[in-house]
Order: C-alpha cells, then structure tokens, then sequence
C-alpha cells in the first residue's frame, strides 16, 4: 500500500472494517461489493496523500463514508460518493473515470462535489460565491449536501491540527452558515455537535468552564433525575407501553447560547437537564394521540408549565420534525423539559432528511422541507442578485424558530419567528406583497408591520395604487419578501448610485481634490458609511449633502486622532518585535499601546478592549482602512464567513497606561446604600473611573449600565468579580455598547 507503514495500514484497514461494520442489513452483497470497489479506488487515487496531522489521507473520505451511513442514514450511492468525494478534484482522475467505474448517477454526484470543492476543507477559507454553488447544488441532488456535511463534520472533529487562526475561521463559518443548514435539514445531532466544536474552537476558556459546571451538575442530578423518572416509568407500564427514557444534558452550545441570549449566568439556566421518552407506536392508534396520552400521564404527575409547551406533532416543523414538547415542575422546585417522540419521530429528529424521506414512502403530498428546497429553488433563480444578498438571503431562510399561521379560508402558512403581517402578504404572492396596504389579523385591523403569532388568522389588505416603500425592508422578516422589494428598487438604486457618484465627482472636481483614499476615509467618516457605494447612494437620494465638503475635507481624520493603540504587522521581512514575549506569528498584527497615528478603527458594534480575542477586517473600499472587532462579535463573524480574505489575525500587547472605555450592566435587590456601595467598589478599592451611570428601581429590584475607563479585560474581570460580591446583586457583566 504505497509507502504507508505497517501500522498505518493497519489503521487504514481497522478503518474500513469499522465501515462495514455499521452498515445497515438492508444494503445487498452487490451493493457491499460496489462499497468496496470505491474503497479501493479511493485508495489508489489519493496514494501517499497525507491530511495536515500527517494521517494517512484516505482515512478522510472513509470517515465520512462512516458519518454518511451511521449518523445520517444514506444508502450505498452516497456512501461510494463520500469514499470518491475527494479523488477528481485532488488526484488525477477524471470525472469520465468515475463514470466509466461507478455509473452516471454516481458521476452526477461526485461531480456535484467536485464543482464546490473548497468550500469545506480545513485548510481553505469559505467564499460566498462558493457558498452559493453549494447551495446550486441542492435543488439537484439533496445528497451532495449531507455528503458535503459529513465532510465538514469530520474536518471539525480534527481541527485540532491546523493553526489557531485556521480553526477560528473554520469555526465562525460552521457556526454562520452550516450549523444552521444542518439544522434546516433536520440534522439535529449533526448540528449539535458542529456547534459545540466550534465553540470549543472559538472560546476554549468559556467551553472548558461551561463543560465541566455541566458534567458537575449531572452527577449531582443524576439521583434527582431517577427520582423524577420512576414514577413516569410506572404509569407507561401500567399503559403497556414499550418505550426507553432518560436524562439528557443540553449541548454546551445550546446553554452557552441561552446564557449570551437571556443575560444569565450558568447558575440561572434552570434547564440544563432533559428527559427524553422514545415510544414504541401501538398498532391501530395515531402516534399523535398516543403522544398526548403520555402527556396527559405526566401531567397527572407533575404541574406543566403552560407557556412551555410545544406541539410539533400536530404542526411538524419545516425540516420535518416532529414531538411534543413539555416543561413540568419535578422534585425540589426544578423546572425539567420532557420530549416525548415516537420510534419514527426520533430517527427523523436524529437523521434528518434521509429519514424523512425514508418514511415518507409514496405519499404524494409536498411536505415543509419539500417546500423549502422549492423556495431555495427559486430563489436561485433570481437574477443579478450578487453573492452577499445571496447569502444573506439564504441565511434568512434558514430559520429555526418557526409560527404557524392561516389564510381567511384556513390555509397553513409557516413562517419564522418574527414575521409581520407584509411577510405573510409576499408567502402568498408577490403582487400582493407588492399592493398591500394593511391587514386583518383575528379581524382586528393591524399595520403591515404587526408581528404574527402562532395561530393568527391573517386577511391581507390591498391597493391598485400601492406600491413598495424603502420602510417596507425594515418591517420584513423572509428571505423571500425582502428579495422581491429589493427587486422593485434595483434599478433605481442602480440610477441613484450613478448620480451620486456625479454629484460627489463634479464637486471634488470643482474643489480641486482627487478622490484618493485620504478622501473617502473623511467622507465616511462624516457620513457614518462603510463604502463608496453607500455614499453615493446616500448623495443619489439627497439623504446626505456636500454643503459642508470644505470644512470636512480640511479636518483631520478621526483615524489619526486614536492614540490609543498602535498596528503594526509583521512578516519575515518585518522588524524584530521589542520582547520576545511579544514575538506574533507571521502575518499577525500586533496591538501596541502608545503609538501614535494607528491606521484602524476600533469596532463601534462590539467595543473591544485590550485582552479580548480580536480579528482585523480591512475594508476593500480603502487600503489601509483597518476595523478592529471582537472575534466572538455577530459581525465579525460574519465577514469572517463571506469575507476571510479581507480577515487579519490581530493580538494585543501590554496594556497598563491607557484606559478604555467599556460597559457594565448589573442588577439586584435595591436597598438604602447600594449605590454608594457600587460607587465605592468602583471608585475607591479599585481606582476605576465611571464616565456614566444610569440606575432604575422598579418594585424592590434595581437595573443598572455603567461606562467605565478600564485598562485591560484583567482589569474587568476583576471589577467584576468585586461587584458580584456585593450583597444583593444578583448579575453583573460586560455588554455591548449600542
């Protein structure tokens, strides 16, 4: 086997054994023998080929041949592609090769693999334009993407090979755009586990600390749980049921998440724990009826929670999923979320869409994720739509929470979480998203902008002589809505741009001024814009005026007001850094204190300070412009994900003589004193001046939001810490400055 070691082969062959070990029995001695012609095609094709951890590289595709039949359930077609899905685009076999081998079918697949190769190897950075192959892909063969999936899957699970800088992009993709499309999948184990590495990755101290308070707190809910569980084994017994039930910890994602959400500590997420029951159908009995009579069971047990409960078997979500969701109060006062699902509701829940599709058998209805890939479908099909609008488009699609909605006539409509009245007019048609002049919701008149609940009937208002208003974009919520009123103003954005582009050229001209780069960073920073395009739109439409250009142009920039923090980037022809404890890898910019007239800006949308995991986006408008975010911030990931070469690895040096501004909020039991307490932890044991405080009580508890001078985040932490300790505060944390 080439020149692989003896015991390499061995793991090689232990691998593939491991393989065909978990394929399901339904797979024929035919299909087994095609399984295996691929494995050693595969072989052959990648020889000596070796991963970044220096692993053989065939031992790739056969895990994700592996991923493909175990956790997503595909059958022999896709597991022959996962063992190919490499070998057109890294060795020199062709695409007829395949064809000549393995078929046409298998072709088309493998094809389809190839065309968005890239976009999931561990070593590349995701394009948006790549992005959208894939996504080409999915309307023509779904079995590409859960291919392309379980590749990503894997390459997470062995991230620990590449550079930090590497994971941290590799993370913030999965987290943007393919967690979600697992989940909109309905790969809900997949999308678990995408999350939680890439948390690992991107916050190692907060997964490490989240892991071990979760492991802490099942072994001590381990007694408490059984105490919970008994009494709901005894009544399923007494009903004949045949069922398997336990306790769960949530992923550490799903906590972390709500934490960042909710504003709470670990120590306030009261459903960490779930209980999970997966029942065996009686014959002759709706699955649904049967999974309220356990409800009904439970609750003869413990109190539920009214507002907790989720009924996704009468109303399955758009992926598919389906159970019936239950929070009750168990033993000791604690709240415990209970899924009940049938045999066939869980693998659907585990496996997705092959599942799906596997029990969907000949039923000629169009199900929810039929419908969605028809949606994407057609959203594909829209034209002159760039890369970036499709990916946001796309990812608005991707919604996880999900209301059920109905037409005058009774008509279901599924739409996400926060969808208005103007969203519901644009699912029914785009004419009459477009003439929409208010709507009747429950018959009670409401403003296109009302939010929609699960349940409301919706009756859409309309007028010939409506037509669509820039507001409108603000007030929607679907990908679809959102890309048939930017469709309307394309063409004139497109003629407002080109005059506002006249009006900014004929002034400069007149002034006398080039438009350099020195220019362009005033005017966007007198504007509050991000790029010439949205100046000259802002001019194009009159909502911004060159009366005061002068006076602008003559200031200094903002940029070199910044004394604060100098960048510096260092590469092997760079100068020696002044310590060695300060010695950046090659390509990093360094984050010094006390340098005068540094060329970046410190993010406004997520304010980091000394000490915090940050990244460096440069803007592609102006050369040297250069924005200074929080790794973990929503916008940094964002570029991350559609941008990553425009992304700089960025990192701090000492930070003790200059202060910076940062945002605290805190909140307890209001009593005489309190400020003065808050004031003297502050001010007094640790010298920490306030710019601003902002204090409310409201029926004995208290909410506050300081701004505070801080030098560092071991400083914050620290403040912090020393508040926390105050009798009566209940939490205190960082924000983000708005």
């Amino acid at each position: 086997m080439f020149d692989l070691s003896v015991e390499e082969k061995s793991k090689v062959a232990e691998a593939y054994q491991e393989l065909v070990d978990c394929l399901p029995d339904r797979i024929s001695k035919e299909n087994k023998i095609k399984i295996w012609k691929a494995y050693n095609f595969a072989l052959k094709a990648h020889g000596n080929e070796r991963r970044k951890s220096g692993e053989p590289y065939i031992l790739h595709p056969i895990a994700v041949a592996k991923i493909v039949t175990e956790e997503i359930g595909m059958g022999t077609k896709s597991i022959v592609s996962a063992l190919l899905h490499d070998v057109v685009e890294d060795t020199e076999y062709t695409l007829d090769d395949i064809q000549q081998e393995f078929g046409p079918n298998i072709r088309l697949i493998i094809d389809g693999l190839t065309k968005i190769t890239g976009a999931f190897d561990s070593d590349s950075s995701l394009q948006v334009s790549t992005f959208r192959k894939i996504i080409l892909t999915l309307s023509e063969d779904v079995r590409v993407i859960l291919i392309k999936l379980a590749d990503r899957l894997h390459n997470m699970r062995t991230l620990s090979a590449l550079l930090r800088k590497k994971q941290i992009k590799i993370s913030s993709e999965t987290l943007y755009l393919y967690a979600p499309l697992a989940h909109r999948l309905g790969l809900y184990a997949i999308k678990s586990e995408l999350e939680n590495i890439s948390l690992k990755y991107k916050e190692p101290e907060v997964y490490k600390e989240l892991s071990n308070k979760i492991s802490h707190s099942e072994k001590i809910s381990s007694h408490f749980i059984k105490k919970f569980i008994d009494p709901i084994e005894t009544k399923l017994d007494e009903q004949e049921f045949e069922y398997t039930i336990n306790g769960r910890p949530k992923p550490i994602y799903s906590v972390w998440h709500k934490m960042q959400i909710k504003s709470l500590p670990f120590e306030q997420i009261f459903d960490i724990l779930a209980v999970r029951i997966i029942f065996t159908p009686k014959p002759n009995i709706a699955e649904k009826t049967q999974c309220w009579f356990i409800y009904s069971l439970i609750t003869d047990l413990y109190n539920v929670k009214p507002d907790r409960i989720r009924d996704w078997v009468s109303h399955p979500k758009a992926n598919g999923y389906e159970a019936l969701h239950m929070t009750v109060m168990g033993p000791h006062g604690k709240w415990i979320e209970v899924q009940i699902r049938s045999e066939r509701m869980n693998e659907i829940a585990e496996k997705g869409f092959a599942a799906h599709w596997k029990y969907k058998g000949g039923e000629s209805a169009e199900g929810e994720l039929d419908k969605w890939i028809k949606k994407v479908s057609d959203m594909l099909q829209s034209q002159e739509v760039s890369d970036i609008e499709f990916l946001e488009d796309f990812k608005l699609n991707l919604f996880e929470s999900e209301i059920v909605t109905f037409t005058p006539n009774g008509l279901e409509k599924i739409l996400p979480q926060g969808s208005t009245a103007l969203d519901f007019a644009y699912d029914i048609h785009t004419e009459i998203g477009h003439k929409a002049i208010g709507a009747k919701v429950n018959h009670k008149l409401v403003p296109l902008s009302h939010k929609l609940s699960t349940g409301d009937q919706v009756e859409v208002l309309t007028s010939d002589i409506q037509t669509p208003q820039y507001d409108w974009l603000e007030m929607v919520k679907t990908a679809k809505a959102k890309s048939a009123i930017k469709s309307v103003f394309k063409e004139q954005r497109r003629n407002d741009i080109t005059r506002g582009q006249k009006i900014l050229e004929d002034k400069l001209l007149d002034l006398n001024y080039r438009p350099n780069t020195s220019v362009f960073r005033k005017l966007f920073e007198s504007f509050d814009v991000q790029s010439k395009e949205e100046l000259y739109l802002k001019l194009g439409r009159e909502v911004v005026s060159l009366e005061n250009i002068k006076r602008i142009l003559k200031k200094r920039s903002k940029n070199k007001r910044v004394k604060i923090w100098g960048l510096e980037m260092f590469s092997r022809r760079s100068e020696v850094p002044d310590s060695e404890s300060e010695t950046p890898a090659q390509g990093t910019f360094l984050l010094r204190e006390n340098q005068e007239d540094p060329d970046y800006r410190l993010a406004k949308c997520c304010a980091p300070i000394p000490g915090d995991d940050v990244i460096g986006y440069t803007n592609p408008e102006i050369s040297d412009d250069i924005v200074i975010h929080k790794s973990n911030c929503p916008i940094a990931l964002k570029l991350i994900s559609s941008q990553a070469e425009n992304i700089l690895e960025a990192n701090w040096t000492s930070h003790k003589v200059i202060a910076h501004l940062a945002r605290i909020r805190a909140n307890g039991i209001d009593k005489i004193g309190i400020i003065n307490e808050i004031t003297n932890v502050i001010s007094k044991q640790l010298n920490v001046n306030i710019r601003s405080m902002h204090i409310e009580s409201r029926d004995g508890i208290f909410e506050s939001e300081l701004d505070l001078y801080v030098h560092n985040t071991e400083d914050l932490n620290n403040l912090l810490l020393s508040l926390s300790k105050i009798k009566g505060m209940d939490n205190v944390k960082r924000i983000e400055k708005s």
